[in-house]
């Protein structure tokens, strides 16, 4: 079997055929999905889950959620499904949302950390979809990067981290949206919403009626995410100004800050040392950007990295989720 399939201008069938085959038999893969790239295998076989944990250095407290094909597949692995949570899958999948549902024995206690809930998703993306249609079993597939590092949206972003290390690579060039996808759990009849993602809270009132947005903790020592080799700090506030004015008078504090701020605002800042993470109107290519960028800056070996924050709202309460997180919740609101 190839260790290495380019998927980005055109889909050799067959290949994939044979790559679903080795992930039924347990084999590891890196693969693209619309959200961000995916390190996954069987999800009913408790060894090569194992395997994933151990090559991520994943937290084995951490769960892993499911990647499925079909409302078939998640009536194999989940059971007791309500009216609302159907309905919410009806609307959702394909797509960027997980729902975390009871779990049903035929999931081992490692893809669940030992819960009675597993999360289930059915991805958008034509790779996933094709492996998982193939392979006829769900496939245990967490971001492709190592454990608190920024996930990967693209191979080339993640292919030191796991070279040598995985059995196949499927290079399906950048993700389409870049962050990883909304978690829901439906508790009392109420969508919670665990981690923000692109399918927003408006989009999930419209379907239910009422949804809480559990408080953003921030993470734990045993499950960081998203973590920097070098310090950072989000700066964020209504008043742009105010914002713009407090990062300048920041960077005067450091000899070698990197800001990681809008196409708009660059030439506002006292500094050549600047990422262009996309336009403020466009939340759609920062969500997309955000951690290529990050880790763009983070090899230029700054001693803090600076990042200009957005309104949480919509698509920006996920990235202001992800960008709170990357800074280990050190950030100022002005």
């Amino acid at each position: 079997m190839e260790n290495y399939l380019d998927v980005q201008e055109y889909i050799d069938e067959e290949k994939l055929k044979i790559i679903a085959h080795g992930i039924r038999e347990g084999k590891i893969v890196l693969f693209p999905t619309e959200t961000v790239y995916g390190i996954g295998t069987n999800g009913l076989n408790a060894e090569a889950v194992k395997k994933v944990y151990e090559i991520k250095g994943r937290n084995l407290k951490n769960p892993i959620n499911l990647l499925v094909s079909s409302i078939d597949m998640v009536n194999m692995v989940a059971k007791d499904i309500s009216n609302l949570e159907y309905k919410l899958m009806e609307t959702f999948f394909p797509g960027p949302f997980t729902l975390i549902l009871r779990r049903k024995p035929i999931v081992p206690n490692i893809v669940t950390a030992g819960t009675d809930t597993v999360g289930v998703r059915m991805p958008s993306g034509e790779i996933a979809k094709k492996l998982i249609e193939y392979a006829n079993v769900p496939i245990a597939a967490p971001s492709a990067n190592i454990s608190g590092t920024p996930s990967g949206t693209t191979l080339e972003d993640i292919l030191d981290d796991f070279s040598n290390k995985v059995d196949i690579m499927i290079n399906g060039g950048k993700s389409d949206i870049g962050i990883e996808s909304t978690i829901v759990k439906v508790i009392d009849g109420i969508p919670h919403i665990l981690r923000p993602g692109a399918i927003t809270v408006e989009q999930i009132k419209q379907v239910a009626g009422n949804v809480i947005v559990e408080d953003s903790k921030l993470p734990s020592k045993e499950l960081k995410h998203y973590q920097l080799g070098v310090d950072s700090i989000l700066v964020y506030g209504k008043n742009e100004k105010k914002v713009i004015d407090k990062i300048n008078s920041m960077i005067k504090t450091y000899n070698f800050p990197i800001l990681l701020t809008f196409s708009e605002n660059k030439l506002k800042y006292n500094t050549t040392n600047i990422i262009d993470i996309g336009s403020k109107h466009n939340l759609e290519e920062i969500s997309k950007n955000i951690f290529t960028k990050l880790r763009q800056a983070e090899k230029l070996h700054p001693d803090i990295i600076i990042i200009e924050g957005i309104e949480k709202k919509g698509l920006g309460l996920a990235i202001m989720n992800r960008l709170l997180n990357t800074c280990n919740g050190n950030y100022i609101k002005v």
